[in-house]
């Protein structure tokens, strides 16, 4: 599962997370060696119409954001280093709220992340993006929460900050997510 590697949270966009752009090369480069070990490519996209009090005016950047991740925009599209990616599904979140969890989110077809995992067979989750310390803390929290094993690729996320995304690791590894490094 590929966590919100769009465009507006890389170097460049309006909420961009440090590392976010050689995370999507070093990503694109690692699903192409290793998609064949995958029965399904997801990916989640923050996909904001109106979600409130997540956007702050001003921001504080912990509980509301600057405006980013508009449904349809440029920013909210994947980063174009994962343009030859295929995923099986996107998963768009946050329509009317902050949406962190992919599990906040819907496919093309209306269904959760949930129904679509379970109908698949999905037995296990490794989950990769940004960031570390909100929507990949989010989505493998839910993840295992649900009963899916779940992996991190430590070398495979980026956070917005330092200090909370290491928070964010020591909380995921109490809560039984696995913390490894891909290899890529």
């Amino acid at each position: 599962m590929v966590v919100d590697v769009q465009v507006d949270f890389c170097e460049g966009g309006t909420l961009a997370a440090e590392g976010g752009n050689g995370l999507a090369s070093r990503l694109a480069h690692w699903l192409r060696t290793n998609a064949g070990r995958y029965d399904h490519l997801l990916a989640t996209r923050d996909w904001h119409l109106d979600p409130g009090v997540h956007f702050g005016k001003p921001p504080d950047f912990a509980t509301s954001w600057p405006v980013h991740c508009l449904a349809g925009s440029a920013g909210a599209q994947l980063n174009p280093a994962l343009a030859a990616v295929h995923f099986s599904e996107h998963f768009d979140k946050g329509r009317f709220d902050h949406g962190y969890s992919g599990f906040d989110g819907t496919d093309s077809l209306g269904r959760p992340l949930s129904a679509y995992l379970r109908s698949t067979g999905v037995d296990a989750i490794d989950v990769v993006g940004i960031a570390t310390d909100h929507c990949v803390l989010a989505t493998a929290r839910d993840a295992v929460h649900l009963g899916w094993p779940t992996r991190v690729f430590t070398d495979l996320v980026v956070g917005v900050n330092p200090d909370s995304s290491a928070a964010a690791i020591e909380e995921l590894e109490r809560e039984g997510v696995e913390m490894v490094a891909s290899g890529a």
